[in-house]
């Protein structure tokens, strides 16, 4: 486990530890595939005890033919993502402590990634950050070192490397065997050569696993099929976001200079990222892996039984016949980066099937539709460990002790959930798989695929588009470009900051600050709350009080049991027993619904309205012709919400501001958004109103301090480490994590606002915060302040007086920074209460 602050739990805690404590009797439980998630699974259950676990596997046993019957064994910690990270932190930790026959189930040898170009090296510097940033042992090195580390490589092509030296090899087959023989010790049942054949269940809560050798008995049951989980999901009725795809695989003849090799592998694995290659020694030969080919989707209802593929002369259904015209462009460059390799050729090869989905990460977590029925999947042997025990907590203790929402399986939107957009999207990320990403970076297919309402408009005052939840969302407009030359010098920005970013969102930040500004925030989702129970059940599930009248407006947490924020919601009561909610992702609706009683229903509105941010100092200037209600400060003050009209357009009008500025939300339905868009264009003309972008939105929402769920904050933080403890009223009824709160003491780590010293200066989130010259936490949100002339930056840090000195590592440098007070701007909010 990582030695960063933002961690719940220490690092000696294992899952023996649990096996003791008080619990009540096993449920029963069928775990689906006997893959290296399978087995990690039945053991950190066990561990947890639940024993009454049966592991269902439709191959022989140890080597069931999935994906971990052919897997590589690669493990490298280092990933953008702080999850992914701790995952693949706790399968070194767990793996290296476990042993078969005397032989380790993993082998620290270390990683090395390579890089030939100044851009990859720049790449491995962003890399070494996150490495610091997650509690990681990782350094950039030189040409000479990387040549030390491998000796075969060219180091005349090669401009520095990446060095981890806790990474490694994990013996997946073996981890399974030592998983399997723990987990059996405890009660646990392994049974191989049982097909899957239908899931049982009865309202709405899963009842059995059916196959060819018997029905199975089952109050919890976990999908960990591999590439198989589509086919295990159809049986339950819940459809499985993945599309496996096949991997090339090599090995070449034997190497006269690994000929005296003893050890299966010496060297670290290898990268070369910069032609999506990998390599790992096998004794006295090299296992070479690409990425590089055109992706090979899978069919995975078609792919064959373990029987039927070994009569058609394949080693296991997972494993392909090699496609030599794939391969031949990758050899030529593993030629070129070892020369050892031009004298031999490939010995044998096979194209191995394992599983990607729309975003690369994880599908984790119960059904909703189907209680009982789990997914574990779309898990490779690098997270496999991690993910077992994160999924082994959510069913024993009721919640992962990691931030999850980067796996949940509810996190994709509807519109992502298409059998098309699946393959399309999961074979883009098997092309990406070591490309070099920009956190802003877009997909580029299938687009557009969801616009809002202003679209045209959009269009037509040349909007720079990136996308998010399959939203088109602009980030500024070419037709404010006249107004940067009003704005003076801005500082130059490195290649990587002035990537997907433009002077113009300084121009549309200071329309927002001086004047009047359009924002398009219909992405934003929506949730309508209705019922005689709405408001007593929206007041047990978040954090303030909701019993105010009508007109009212609330901010406000979801929190789990133990405190920790699942999200940020503003509760606008529309009437009695009428709501809208301003949520996060489908995850939130996805809780609603869950615990809504009978006499409250729940539905997300967004896709049929669409919402407008008209925020500024003239924004009543604007707004106030087009209404006969009063948009005075007395009439209709801040957190507050009317039904009205403007013009000819039925209004939802809400007083809120994310951007510190006078102004309002205002929602209509779909049909009628491009009129409203229209009429406050029009109105805005004589104020000089622009088109503003999320670039500036994020600068400003930044120097008001606004938090981002998701990003600023997660389960893993409460209220008041997150400085949103301002939202929690103690002293109303009971709410879902009151009693964890009472007990939580005075944080001793916090949100931590920091402005860059060098004007000049910018980061853009994830990188490594120190204090004192140690490592002691990490950025989350950054941005330029145009207003302030400094770049913000907030930052997970150990408490710290308003004033300390911090260092911010940023591509390898270190950026002096200083601890400041919030907001940064306008404390009084005398602007936004005018």
């Amino acid at each position: 486990m990582s030695s960063t602050p933002e961690n719940r739990a220490p690092a000696t805690r294992t899952p023996e530890s649990h096996a003791h404590e008080n619990r009540p009797p096993s449920p029963r439980v069928v775990v689906i595939g006997a893959g290296i998630v399978g087995c990690s699974l039945a053991d950190e259950l066990t561990a947890r005890g639940w024993t009454d676990v049966i592991v269902l596997e439709q191959g022989p046993l140890p080597a069931p033919g999935g994906s971990t019957s052919h897997a590589p064994g690669l493990v490298f910690q280092t990933s953008p993502s702080k999850t992914l990270a701790e995952f693949a932190k706790y399968t070194v930790e767990k793996f290296s402590a476990l042993e078969v026959d005397g032989l380790s189930c993993f082998n620290q040898v270390g990683g090395l990634e390579l890089a030939t170009t100044p851009e990859r090296l720049a790449e491995l510097h962003r890399r070494a950050g996150y490495a610091a940033a997650w509690g990681i042992r990782g350094e950039v090195v030189s040409t000479a070192r990387c040549k030390e580390l491998w000796p075969l490589i060219d180091e005349s092509v090669v401009v520095g490397g990446y060095h981890t030296p806790d990474d490694g090899l994990a013996r997946a087959l073996l981890a399974s065997r030592a998983q399997i023989e723990r987990a059996t010790a405890r009660g646990a049942r392994f049974l191989d050569r049982h097909t899957v054949t239908g899931i049982e269940q009865e309202n709405g809560k899963v009842t059995a696993v059916v196959t060819d050798q018997g029905t199975f008995p089952a109050d919890q049951v976990v999908s960990a099929a591999g590439f198989w989980g589509p086919v295990i999901g159809r049986m339950a009725g819940i459809d499985v976001p993945l599309q496996p795809l096949a991997h090339q695989y090599a090995k070449t003849a034997k190497l006269p200079d690994l000929a005296d090799a003893m050890a299966e592998a010496s060297k670290p694995i290898l990268r070369f990222q910069d032609r999506d290659l990998y390599f790992r020694e096998h004794t006295d030969r090299i296992g070479i892996g690409s990425y590089a080919h055109k992706p090979l989707p899978v069919d995975p209802f078609a792919v064959l039984p373990y029987d039927e593929a070994r009569a058609q002369n394949m080693d296991m259904p997972s494993s392909y016949p090699f496609t030599t015209e794939d391969w031949a462009p990758s050899w030529d460059d593993c030629r070129w980066l070892i020369p050892a390799l031009r004298d031999t050729d490939i010995e044998e090869g096979f194209n191995g099937v394992f599983s990607f989905t729309p975003d690369g990460m994880p599908v984790l977590g119960e059904s909703r539709q189907l209680r009982g029925f789990w997914l574990a999947e779309a898990v490779w042997v690098t997270h496999s460990a991690g993910v077992a025990k994160a999924v082994a907590e959510w069913m024993v203790d009721g919640r992962p002790s990691l931030d999850l929402h980067e796996c949940d399986l509810t996190r994709f939107e509807e519109a992502q959930r298409s059998p098309s957009y699946v393959r399309e999207r999961g074979s883009q990320q098997f092309v990406e798989v070591y490309d070099v990403i920009h956190p802003l970076q877009p997909m580029e297919q299938p687009r557009p695929l969801r616009v809002s309402p202003f679209y045209a408009r959009q269009q037509q005052l040349g909007a720079y588009f990136l996308e998010g939840g399959g939203w088109e969302r602009p980030h500024w407009y070419e037709a404010n470009a006249p107004l940067v030359d009003a704005l003076g010098p801005l500082p130059e920005r490195d290649a990587w900051s002035a990537r997907h970013w433009s002077p113009i969102a300084a121009a549309e930040a200071r329309a927002t600050r001086e004047k009047v500004a359009l924002y398009d925030m219909t992405p934003l989702r929506r949730l309508e709350v209705t019922g005689p129970g709405a408001l007593d059940f929206l007041n047990r599930m978040t954090t303030n009080n909701l019993r105010k009248k009508p007109g009212a407006v609330t901010y406000t947490l979801l929190l789990d049991e133990t405190g920790g924020v699942r999200s940020d919601l503003t509760v606008a009561r529309l009437g009695p027993d009428r709501f809208q909610v301003g949520a996060n992702s489908p995850t939130d609706l996805d809780r609603l619904l869950r615990h809504a009683p009978t006499d409250v229903q729940v539905r997300d509105i967004t896709s049929g309205t669409c919402c407008i941010g008209v925020w500024g100092p003239l924004a009543r200037d604007l707004v106030q012709p087009l209404t006969r209600d009063d948009f005075s400060h007395e009439g209709f003050g801040y957190f507050r919400a009317k039904e009205t009209y403007l013009g000819h357009v039925p209004v939802t009008a809400m007083r809120l501001s994310y951007v510190g500025e006078l102004g309002w939300e205002l929602y209509t339905s779909a049909d009628l958004g491009l009129r409203l868009w229209d009429t406050l264009w029009a109105a805005g003309q004589e104020h000089g109103v622009v088109a503003a972008g999320r670039s500036a939105f994020n600068s400003l929402r930044l120097e008001k301090g606004y938090r981002s769920w998701g990003t600023d904050m997660t389960d893993e933080h409460n209220p008041f480490e997150a400085g949103v403890g301002f939202a929690v009223r103690m002293d109303k009824e009971d709410f879902v994590g009151r009693a964890a709160l009472e007990s939580a003491g005075e944080p001793t780590r916090r949100l931590t606002p920091l402005l860059l010293d060098d004007p000049a200066a910018v980061v853009l989130g994830k990188e490594p915060v120190y204090v004192d010259g140690t490592p002691a936490g990490y950025v989350t949100s950054a941005g330029y302040g145009y207003t302030l002339g400094r770049c913000v930056a907030y930052a997970w840090l150990p408490v710290l007086a308003t004033g300390t000195g911090v260092h911010i590592e940023y591509f390898g440098e270190k950026v002096p920074a200083t601890v400041a007070d919030e907001p940064l701007f306008d404390p009084k909010m005398t602007r936004i209460r005018r």
